[in-house]
């Protein structure tokens, strides 16, 4: 059942609103919101997100790894496999089931995301530079409550719930 987005607030507001969404994407997507300096624009989306993943949550299977993405164990195969063979990803067996496999980290990619955070920490600077602090952590509160509805209306869209 689809809300009645009127009712949700002013319709002039809700097209701002997603015209806005839609440049930040584009935009986001041209620069890739590489950061600054040597690494600008190093990493594309996909290997920062599957290497920041491990980094934060250690290391797992295939498909562990794609269901906290939120997308299909063939997209993870596709994706990792330049990232084990430029040596930033390591691709071991399972302990207790030798056919299945087990990403991780490796050093080399341990460090390479970090020069990759770390620019982008100082684009993200440099952007918000006249932000005070306090709009600082509002934005990035309401940018993870956003991406959060995304998610679960996209977690929903997968149950065929509508």
């Amino acid at each position: 059942m689809t809300p009645d987005l009127t009712a949700v607030g002013d319709t002039g507001l809700l097209d701002t609103l997603q015209h806005e969404v839609a440049l930040f994407a584009r935009r986001a997507e041209q620069t890739r919101l590489g950061g600054v300096g040597q690494v600008r624009n190093s990493m594309d989306r996909a290997a920062y997100l599957l290497l920041n993943r491990l980094d934060k949550e250690g290391p797992m299977g295939v498909k562990a790894l794609a269901a906290s993405m939120g997308i299909d164990s063939s997209t993870v195969t596709r994706q990792v496999a330049p990232l084990v063979d430029s040596g930033l990803v390591t691709r071991t067996s399972h302990p207790d089931d030798g056919r299945a496999v087990v990403l991780q980290l490796s050093p080399r990619g341990q460090a390479r995301l970090e020069e990759v955070r770390e620019s982008r920490r100082q684009l993200m600077a440099e952007l918000t530079q006249d932000w005070a602090p306090e709009e600082r952590e509002a934005f990035c509160a309401l940018l993870t409550r956003f991406n959060g509805a995304l998610s679960a209306r996209m977690a929903g869209h997968d149950r065929g719930d509508s």
